[in-house]
C-alpha cells in the first residue's frame, strides 16, 4: 500500500506541468534553437538516478544537452554532502563558472543536491556566489521546472531548502545514461542516524515506494530491453519496513525476478543489521539477483561500532558473512571502511584489518574520516593525526590487494555470463559478472548491452581478462 505521508498531492504534480508549459514557451521566445544544458552529478548511484531526473525534467522544458560546460546556457549541479573532498570540488567549480557567467547574460547556474540541503552552505554559496540563480535542496527537486521558470522571467534568486523528510514523486520524466542499465529507486531517506553520517539529516526519514509502482518500472525496462536493474535505497534492507506495509525488500526481490526476460537484478546499498537470512535465501534462489553483496562494516572494533551507532558487533557482521557464503559459496562481497574514526587507536584499527582478513572481500571502498557538520561525530576528540590516519589507510589497501590478487587469481580458466558494458580504455570491451568482477574481452561495439559466455584467461588485482566462448 501506497505511503501517503510522503506523496506529492495531484494538485503539486499539476502545477509543476504547468510551470513545464510556461517554461518552455519562455525558452522558446528566447533562444534560437535549442539551449544547452550541462548537468554534472557527484556522489552516490541516488544522486545520479536524481540526475536522471532533473535532465529529464529539463528535456520536457526544452533543453538539449551538452557535455562541454563551455557551451552551456544552464548550468546544474547535482551535489553530495558526504565527504569534504566533494564539497570541495563542488566550490572550485562553481567559482570557475563566474567568467562564464558574464559572457552569457541568459546563462542560468543551479545548484541542488545534498550538499545544498545543509543551511550553513546554502547561506554561503548565496553570500559568496551571487552570480548563482538558483540553490535548492533535495526534498524539492520535483519543483526543477518552476524553479526555471521563475529564474528566466524575472532574473531573482532562487534558494529553497525546507526541511521534512521529503517527498515520493512519482511519474517524473527521465533521461536515462543508459540504454542497457537502469537504476530503480525503491525508497528514500534512512532512519539509522550513524553518528558520522549527514544523510538522514539531508535525506529525510526512510520512506518506500508502493511496491506495485516499483514492479509495474521494473516490468517497463524489461520490456524496454534494460540488462541490468539495481533497486536503489540508502538502506535497501529497510524496505518497507513499516508495521502496516506486511511487505519486505525478499518478497519484492522475488516480484522482480518473477518477471520475464534475461536480466540481472543489483541492489546497493544494504546494512548489516537489517540483512536477514530470509534475504540471503531470496538472492540464493533466485536466478536473476546478481550474486554481489554489498554490505559495509565500517570498522573492526566492537568499541568504535557503538561510537558509530552502527547497531552489531564485528562477531555478528562475520557471522552474517558466514551465512551468505554457506547460502552462495560463489558470492562477492564488498564493503564500505572508515579509518580514523574520532577516538579510533591503533589497536582498533589492528581489529579492522583482522575482520577484513577473515571477510575476503572481493574489494573495498575505504575513506579516511571526515567530518560532517550537524553530526555527533563531528563534536568528538580526535587526537589522532592526519598522517599517523595516512599510515593505516596505506595499511590496509596493502592488506586488501593483497586479498582481491588472490580471489582473481581463483577466477582464471572458469567462465562466466556477463553483460557487455562498452569500451575500456585500453580499447577492449569490459564486461561484469554476476559478481561484480570486471572482465576486459577483445571484442566490438557491436556486443555492448548483450549477455556472453566468457572463459577468464589472466586475472590482474582488481580485473580479469577473459576471451567470448
Amino acid at each position: 500500500m501506497p505511503d501517503n505521508r510522503f506523496e506529492i498531492s495531484a494538485e503539486e504534480r499539476e502545477k509543476q506541468t504547468e510551470y513545464t508549459a510556461l517554461a518552455r514557451t519562455l525558452v522558446e521566445s528566447r533562444f534560437e534553437g535549442a539551449p544547452k544544458a550541462f548537468v554534472h552529478t557527484y556522489g552516490c548511484q541516488g544522486n545520479v538516478s536524481d540526475g536522471e531526473k532533473l535532465k529529464g525534467m529539463l528535456a520536457s522544458i526544452g533543453y538539449c544537452f551538452t557535455d562541454d560546460v563551455n557551451e552551456a546556457d544552464l548550468v546544474l549541479y547535482n551535489t553530495c554532502a558526504v565527504r569534504e573532498h566533494a564539497e570541495d570540488r563542488v566550490f572550485g567549480n562553481v567559482g570557475a563558472l563566474k567568467s562564464l557567467k558574464a559572457q552569457n547574460r541568459n546563462m542560468r547556474i543551479l545548484l541542488c543536491g545534498c550538499m545544498m540541503q545543509q543551511p550553513h552552505i546554502a547561506e554561503k554559496i548565496y553570500k559568496s556566489y551571487p552570480f548563482v540563480d538558483v540553490v535548492f535542496g533535495t526534498n524539492v527537486i520535483h519543483r526543477l521546472p518552476e524553479f526555471v521558470y521563475r529564474s528566466l522571467s524575472n532574473g531573482k534568486r532562487i534558494v529553497e531548502i525546507p526541511g521534512g523528510d521529503g517527498f515520493i514523486t512519482e511519474d517524473i520524466p527521465l533521461r536515462r545514461d543508459s540504454d542497457y542499465k537502469a537504476w530503480l529507486p525503491i525508497m528514500y531517506g534512512c532512519n539509522n542516524f550513524c553518528t558520522y553520517c549527514i544523510v538522514p539529516y539531508v535525506r529525510g526519514r526512510e520512506r518506500s515506494r508502493e511496491p506495485a509502482k516499483i514492479i509495474e518500472e521494473a516490468r517497463e525496462l524489461v520490456k524496454a530491453g534494460y540488462k541490468e536493474i539495481t533497486l536503489l535505497g540508502q538502506n535497501v534492507n529497510s524496505y518497507g519496513k513499516s508495521p502496516d506495509r506486511g511487505y519486505n525488500f525478499a518478497r519484492l526481490l522475488r516480484e522482480i525476478n518473477d518477471i520475464e526476460g534475461e536480466f540481472v537484478i543489483r541492489f546497493m546499498t544494504s546494512h548489516p543489521k537489517d540483512c536477514t537470512g530470509e534475504l540471503l535465501r531470496t538472492m540464493a534462489e533466485c536466478d536473476k539477483v546478481a550474486k554481489h553483496l554489498h554490505l559495509p562494516f565500517q570498522s573492526g572494533s566492537d568499541r568504535i561500532l557503538k561510537a558509530m551507532n552502527r547497531g552489531y558487533t564485528a562477531d555478528e557482521y562475520l557471522r552474517l558473512i558466514d551465512l551468505a557464503y554457506s547460502l552462495m559459496p560463489d558470492l562477492s562481497i564488498t564493503a564500505d571502511v572508515i579509518v580514523g574514526f574520532p577516538g579510533e587507536t591503533y589497536e582498533d584499527f589492528v581489529k579492522t584489518k583482522e575482520l577484513v582478513e577473515k571477510a575476503g572481500f572481493t574489494s573495498m571502498f575505504t575513506f579516511i574520516y571526515s567530518p560532517r557538520e550537524g553530526t555527533k561525530a563531528a563534536s568528538l576528540p580526535d587526537p589522532v593525526s592526519a598522517e599517523e590516519k595516512g599510515r593505516w589507510f596505506r595499511e590496509l589497501l596493502d592488506l586488501q590487494e593483497r586479498i582481491a590478487a588472490g580471489r582473481t587469481a581463483k577466477c582464471v580458466g572458469k567462465t562466466y555470463r556477463v553483460l557487455c558494458e562498452g569500451k575500456a580504455k585500453s580499447g577492449n570491451i569490459e564486461a561484469r559478472t554476476s559478481g561484480n568482477f570486471i572482465i576486459e574481452i577483445p571484442a566490438d561495439d557491436s556486443v555492448t548491452g548483450t549477455f556472453r559466455n566468457v572463459k577468464v584467461t589472466g586475472a590482474k588485482t582488481w580485473m580479469l581478462s577473459g576471451e567470448i566462448v
